[in-house]
């Protein structure tokens, strides 16, 4: 009855405060009403050097399973990832249903296919074992249509007749949507996030169509979780609005560096994806940071995976060495280490064959490691050399130089040296030979270079 009591406290303060359009005092995070398990992790990343590996449960071990990351930490670890995102592990809903896992029947709750809170809470144990954080998918525009929330009519979005509907604009019929104008189910889904920091030790969290959740509730939810006392949490936003960073989003995908990235593989100019970095990053403030990826979760289901859209395993690679590279945050998708060519569907369950293309996952290890180990790669200065096939960069931080080239194109290309780098000598990062830039380079079909003094 004393847990029940300070739970319903806790939800009554937060909503008054909601209601008045206040923001959450630290007193009130202070007497949070659960208890912290484990011990707050003291190394969560700063924002920049953050290396992320998204994990589908579904596909990433054949028990498909919580236990199955547990007991792939190893390769985890020796690819560089400090961060894991975890796609939802919450129990789908019934009603409506295809099996996605963006239908939450119950936020507090690990859904049985994917384990127990103890499977959860060892999983983080062993990832901050590791010095690696831990973040959950969290979808907050929507639910199950058997959430208990159901219940309470007016937490959803009502048509004129008063039927509660699924998310505008969307064919997502499985799901109902939420309704932000209620201030009731506002508290709730913050208690609900401020469960998991507490009960699991989770590090933040990937907000799922964060688009179709409102600004003022983003911005009082990471205030909230934020004031929990000696945590560092990382906020990961989903959605293509403006405001995102303003209500405290870490950070966004960088969807146009992407679509620049594939562009240039179908023959567009190389400064294209130069351009596109440019200008996500004009008038992001300072310490906020765009997402590098090619591929995630739902392009390798609904669109095709790295090694069918950057034409096998060497495209696959130069593409992910130029997005890495060029600036921002790196996200890695399990699958596309090991070249995965294959749609992987997240609906049902389809394992990865870890097995596949050996020397590409050596060659992920060798590129993430050296990239955790150089601040340069992460937030130097970059200086480019322009060429319609080849990229091309010098990145400087400090006293520290790197230089990328990479050939973005399915032919031979010989590429002069540029005049600011003519002479100069490096070692290739990966395969630690010698090398003197000089007169010109004759780069193979998606042959990259990483050099470093």
């Amino acid at each position: 009855m004393k847990i029940f009591l300070k739970h319903l406290l806790f939800a009554f303060i937060i909503t008054a405060l909601l209601s008045c359009d206040k923001e959450v005092d630290d007193d009130i995070i202070d007497d949070a009403p659960y208890e912290q398990y484990g011990t707050p992790f003291a190394d969560v990343p700063k924002t920049q050097d953050i290396i992320m590996y998204e994990i589908n449960l579904r596909a990433f071990s054949t028990t498909g399973d919580i236990q199955g990351i547990i007991n792939k930490m190893d390769h985890i670890e020796e690819l560089g990832i400090n961060v894991i995102w975890l796609m939802p592990i919450h129990p789908i809903g019934e009603v409506n249903s295809v099996n996605s896992p963006y239908s939450v029947k119950d936020y507090k709750a690990v859904g049985s296919e994917f384990g127990t809170l103890e499977d959860l809470r060892n999983l983080t144990d062993e990832a901050h074992s590791r010095g690696i954080a831990v973040i959950m998918d969290w979808v907050a525009n929507h639910t199950a249509w058997d959430h208990e929330w159901i219940e309470n009519k007016s937490w959803y979005t009502q048509d004129g007749n008063g039927n509660i509907v699924h998310p505008p604009g969307t064919n997502w019929l499985d799901v109902a949507d939420l309704n932000y104008d209620n201030h009731n189910m506002r508290a709730a889904m913050i208690d609900a996030m401020t469960y998991w920091v507490y009960e699991a030790n989770i590090d933040g969290f990937r907000c799922d169509y964060a688009v179709g959740v409102p600004f003022d509730f983003w911005q009082a939810a990471i205030k909230s979780l934020n004031d929990i006392p000696n945590r560092k949490l990382i906020f990961f936003a989903e959605g293509t609005r403006s405001d995102h960073f303003n209500a405290g989003f870490d950070l966004n995908f960088g969807w146009q560096v992407y679509g620049a990235v594939k562009n240039v593989f179908n023959g567009d100019p190389v400064n294209r994806i130069f351009t596109a970095h440019y200008n996500e990053y004009n008038n992001t403030p300072s310490g906020k940071h765009w997402v590098r990826f090619t591929t995630n979760h739902d392009e390798s289901a609904w669109d095709a995976t790295p090694i069918s859209i950057f034409n096998g395993v060497d495209g696959a690679l130069a593409a992910s060495v130029v997005t890495i590279f060029t600036g921002g945050v790196p996200l890695i998708y399990g699958s596309q280490e090991v070249g995965t060519a294959n749609n992987i569907p997240f609906f049902s369950n389809s394992t990865i064959n870890w097995n596949n293309n050996p020397e590409m996952l050596e060659s992920y290890k060798k590129i993430l490691q050296f990239y955790k180990s150089s601040n340069a790669a992460k937030i130097g200065q970059n200086n480019i050399y322009s060429h319609n096939d080849i990229a091309c960069l010098k990145k400087t931080y400090n006293d520290e130089e790197i230089v990328i080239m990479a050939n973005l194109r399915n032919s031979n290309i010989t590429f002069t040296i540029p005049t600011a780098l003519e002479g100069t000598t490096w070692i290739n990062a990966i395969t630690l030979s010698n090398h003197t830039l000089s007169g010109s380079i004759e780069l193979s079909p998606y042959q990259f270079h990483i050099f470093k003094k």
